[in-house]
């Protein structure tokens, strides 16, 4: 009985290892999928997303500006994400790869979902009950899974941070 029991586990544990095996490789497969295609599409919500952030530092007016001239895989309807669009994609147990953020070149890991590649903190439309975009934006950090919640006036519109697009949902 001890031999047959030593047999079943035995060949089991290539088939364990082999399925175990797939999934970092499926994650990053998808992973090159995105950067390949230069968006995800997120299931859970609807959303495209762009694969990456502009890459630089942009004020938020121009953050505003490069979304809407942006012209992505068919599609001429991009945004700037607002602020729900941006927490509904922090994900603490995500690790997409990255740049640390404004004037560090090293790599560093955000907590984004979809593997999507930032360079730095991301800048958030801000509109109030009208459909005006406010003077008071606010930013989303990927890294503490925080936002800055106390904007400090006009100020913030000359402030550099980075662009992440979204497409589809409301604003």
């Amino acid at each position: 009985m001890k031999w047959q029991a030593m047999f079943i586990l035995f060949s089991l544990l290539p088939i364990v290892m082999i399925a175990s095996g797939q999934t970092p490789s499926a994650n990053q497969s998808s992973a090159q999928d995105t950067q390949t295609h230069g968006y995800w599409l997120d299931s859970s919500t609807g959303l495209m997303w762009t694969a990456k952030d502009n890459g630089k530092d942009i004020s938020y007016r121009n953050a505003i500006r490069y979304c809407r001239n942006l012209r992505l895989a068919g599609y001429s309807d991009w945004r700037l994400a607002n602020m729900w669009n941006l927490q509904g994609m922090y994900d603490s147990k995500a690790n997409a790869p990255g740049l640390a953020g404004p004037g560090k070149e090293s790599n560093s890991t955000w907590h984004i979902k979809g593997n999507l590649f930032l360079t730095g903190y991301q800048w958030s439309r801000t509109i109030d009950d009208r459909g005006h975009i406010w003077d008071y934006p606010y930013y989303f950090d990927f890294n503490e899974g925080k936002s800055n919640d106390q904007p400090s006036g006009p100020f913030y519109s000359f402030v550099f941070m980075r662009a992440l697009c979204v497409r589809g949902g409301s604003d």
